[in-house]
This record gives structure tokens, sequence and C-alpha cells, in this order.
């Protein structure tokens, strides 16, 4: 008994010392996805959708909910955020080629179709995409893969 109390004090101690450890923010304006929308022109309503289910993890801002000042989970979240930008970072889209961006947009479109994306982590606290919402985000990113489609073919002849 005395030893369950001792691992439990331990434990509560290291809990309150881990919140003053804190990850960075992944916190720069949401003007860094502009390139991404000018050069993709998603339609309001599919920006409005990139906005609230995509962005969070893949741009370089994140608004972040309430929860996320407590550590382990803004640990957990920060990995979750380096993971999804490191896929795909809408923020560093004029840095991609023409071959990287179609091919981005590839795995974009299979992600949502096979809903694999958002995440599941994500969805139950933020909730899911509807079949609209995925239809519309497959059908904007099938036409704006179709720019990238048409200058790969010209640069290949």
């Amino acid at each position: 008994m005395k030893f369950i109390k001792i691992v439990l004090v331990i434990l509560l101690i290291a809990l309150v010392v881990i919140q003053f450890i804190r990850p960075d923010k992944n916190v720069s304006s949401y003007e860094s996805v502009t390139a991404f929308e000018t050069e993709t022109q998603p339609s309001s309503e599919v920006a409005g959708i990139l906005k609230q289910n995509c962005y969070d993890c893949h741009s370089d801002h994140t608004t972040y909910p309430w929860y996320a000042e407590i550590a382990p989970v803004s640990f957990w979240l920060d990995e979750h955020i380096e993971h999804g930008k490191g896929h795909f970072n809408a923020s560093a889209w004029e840095e991609y080629s023409v071959k990287k961006k179609d091919h981005k947009l590839e795995e974009l479109i299979e992600m949502v179709e096979e809903g694999e994306m958002p995440l599941d982590s994500y969805t139950w606290v933020h909730g899911d995409l509807s079949d609209a919402q995925q239809k519309l985000v497959v059908q904007w990113a099938t036409m704006a893969r179709l720019q990238y489609k048409s200058k790969l073919e010209v640069s290949d002849k």
C-alpha cells in the first residue's frame, strides 16, 4: 500500500512538472495557405471544409482547442501536427514541384475517399466529414489536379 502511494505521488509530481514544458505552437497567420488556395481555387464551401478539417494539421496555422494546454495532450497534438505537415503542408505549397503538387492532391483524394482523413482521433472530438463534404473535396482536388497534369504533359514532350 505504501509503495502505491509513493508511485502515485511521483506520478502526480511528474504530471505537475510536465505542465511547464511546452512544445512550440504552430501559429503562423492563416494567410500562410493563400498561395495554396489561390493556385488550387477551392470554392468557398471547400475552403471552409479545408479550414475546419484540414489546416489544423496540414498547414502552419493551427487553431488549438482548450485541452491543447494540458500535457501530455499538448505533446500528442504536437506530434500529430508535425506528422500531418510532413505528409502535406498547404503552407509550403509554393515549395513543392509541379509533380509533387499533383502527387499531394492525388494522395489527398485517396485518403478522403478511403475515409482515412481526417483521422479518427480528430473526428472523435471535431466530427467527421459528411458524404457530401467528402464528395466536394474530391471533386475540387480532381479538378485542381488537371492543371498539374497538363503542366507535366507539356514538360514531358
